[in-house]
């Protein structure tokens, strides 16, 4: 998956914008002030610098190089720092019971792997540490505005609950949407959006 997503974010404009996703921007006034927030998956860093301009204590992780050379420039356009590292998150040396927040925004990963990272975001936050969800729903195969073709790497409401038994929900749902996010969030999209804290 790295080479698919180095050849997208390659490319001179931002896949997916340089402003963060309408959801988290209404959302993060939950977040604890001036927190400690981690971002997995955060691609070209939208909503990581985002944060950081907003007074969070920023890291993100992805696995493309070329996410987290548009992510600089983007944080130095804006000004803002953010500790961006190109690694799995086995890999990094994030200690458990640390984070205030954490942040998933179209974060999808292979079905066999899913779970267990979601598990492990969980222990990197502290307890009340806030979590807030946005990515695909199922049902998003049946609109033409982005997100992945594999059926499994979507999500629906029970899998969530499944996969973050740890989160004590504020709420939890499905909702059809528009999307304007760069070249490839375009029209109307089903998303599963959640705002919870760790138990």
């Amino acid at each position: 998956m790295s080479d698919f997503w180095n050849e997208r974010y390659a490319e001179n404009e931002y896949a997916y914008g340089i402003k963060p996703n309408q959801f988290f921007a209404e959302s993060i006034s939950k977040l604890p002030e001036n927190g400690k927030i981690v971002f997995p998956a955060e691609g070209e860093g939208r909503n990581a610098v985002f944060a950081a301009k907003n007074g969070f204590e920023v890291f993100a992780f992805d696995t493309s190089i070329e996410g987290k050379k548009k992510a600089d420039k983007l944080a130095n356009d804006q000004g803002v720092k953010i500790d961006y590292r190109v690694r799995i998150l086995e890999e990094l040396d994030f200690e458990p019971a640390s984070f205030d927040g954490a942040v998933f925004i179209y974060a999808h990963f292979p079905k066999s792997i899913r779970a267990t990272i979601h598990k492990q975001i969980e222990e990197l936050l502290k307890p009340n540490g806030v979590l807030i969800f946005e990515a695909f729903s199922k049902e998003q195969l049946q609109y033409p505005s982005g997100g992945p073709k594999d059926l499994e790497m979507l999500f629906s409401e029970e899998e969530i609950k499944d996969e973050f038994k740890n989160i004590e929900f504020d709420f939890l749902k499905t909702e059809i949407i528009e999307l304007s996010e760069g070249p490839y969030h375009q029209g109307k999209g089903s998303v599963v959006r959640f705002i919870g804290k760790k138990k």
